[in-house]
């Protein structure tokens, strides 16, 4: 029998299961009496049990009425491959069925002669659509980059024809228009540069999140005193290696979009900056132990439905007068310090989290 990429140790050898401990999907191995042998780290947070409630119990016991898994086990066994079930619905000890796909693969070994990897459906949903929204993404900022340049050399030629007729002009009304050909034509310009600004990548030092939330207040709460900003912070978070000024910027852009969604609602306009440590999460296709999540909630309108798939692509805004690139800006930034951005948004509540890894000497995406 050919051996599946998964085999374990045979009975002399030592039983390592580093590869297995690292990877972000569940796995379980059964004896050939099916009995869970190992469960990895992914396994105790999918089905939210510990290894020790795991191991020793056997796959009817802890998998329950799921006659597609057991129907899927059957075939691996009988045909000595790997098989796939791409939608399974698997109840765990009385908690909530979860919705799954499972591969069935042979292995050899003393302790184990099948192997399971599950991956949730949800999840798997979110990362192709992150990779899709990437994309767009990429293929939107070339695009306008592209607009860009070629709206800049007209541009310059508008406000320089503009200076010459001001000159020209006696009548005071006439000049006035000129000069909003003038301003309109710098706000312009401004949009441009920003554009074709390009992005460098971080430069990592250790980072106190709350030091960086601190500024990022202070600078929000000049602009908008009108808006309470309430911390809720994990005092106990360690330091993070991230570029300050890159994250900075990005928290202030959030922060910022979020207190002008509040300009103009009735009632108090809060904002809540949390910070809390999260654990066992996938960031760009990988697994980390720990990860930082930053939260900036408010309470204001919401975001539009027709604009909750593109809010981050650039020059879409929901608020008249609004560039559309703060939360461009953002993600982009995030983006490079391998973390994600995500939101939920209702009428009354918006939430932005922002996570990031919390590990030290990693390069910059």
């Amino acid at each position: 029998m050919s051996l599946h990429p998964y085999t374990v140790p045979v009975e002399d050898e030592p039983v390592d299961y580093r590869g297995l401990e690292l990877i972000a999907t569940a796995v379980f191995l059964l004896t050939d009496a099916l009995v869970v042998s190992y469960a990895n780290p992914a396994a105790e947070n999918l089905f939210e049990l510990s290894r020790r409630q795991l191991v020793g119990s056997s796959a009817k016991s802890l998998f329950g009425e799921a006659p597609a898994l057991f129907l899927a086990i059957d075939k691996a066994l009988s045909s000595g491959a790997s098989y796939t079930e791409q939608e399974l619905e698997v109840g765990v000890s009385g908690r909530a069925r979860l919705h799954l796909s499972c591969t069935v693969s042979v292995v050899e070994a003393a302790q184990a002669v099948l192997l399971l990897e599950f991956r949730h459906i949800d999840q798997q949903l979110k990362i192709a659509r992150e990779e899709r929204l990437l994309e767009r993404q990429q293929a939107n900022r070339e695009l306008i980059r592209s607009l860009a340049h070629e709206i800049k050399n007209p541009l310059g030629g508008i406000r320089g024809a503009a200076q010459l007729l001001e000159r020209e002009l006696d009548r005071p009304p006439l000049v006035e228009y000129t000069q909003v050909i003038i301003s309109e034509a710098d706000r312009l310009q401004t949009l441009v540069n920003r554009l074709l600004t390009p992005h460098r990548l971080p430069s990592y030092r250790r980072t106190n999140i709350h030091e960086v939330l601190a500024r990022v207040s202070s600078l929000v709460q000049a602009e908008f005193p009108d808006i309470v900003l309430q911390p809720d912070f994990d005092i106990s978070l360690p330091e993070l290696e991230a570029d300050a000024e890159q994250l900075t910027q990005a928290l202030l852009n959030v922060v910022r979009n979020a207190a002008q969604a509040l300009q103009g609602t009735a009632g108090p306009r809060e904002i809540r900056l949390t910070t809390r440590v999260a654990r066992s999460v996938t960031l760009a296709k990988r697994r980390y132990r720990l990860a930082l999540a930053v939260s900036v909630e408010d309470n204001g309108p919401g975001i539009p439905a027709e604009l909750s798939e593109k809010i981050f692509y650039p020059l879409v805004s929901g608020r008249e007068g609004g560039s559309g690139l703060g939360l461009t800006i953002a993600q982009t930034l995030v983006a490079q310090h391998n973390g994600t951005i995500e939101f939920q948004s209702v009428p009354g509540r918006t939430v932005f989290t922002i996570l990031l890894p919390l590990e030290f000497g990693r390069p910059a995406a």
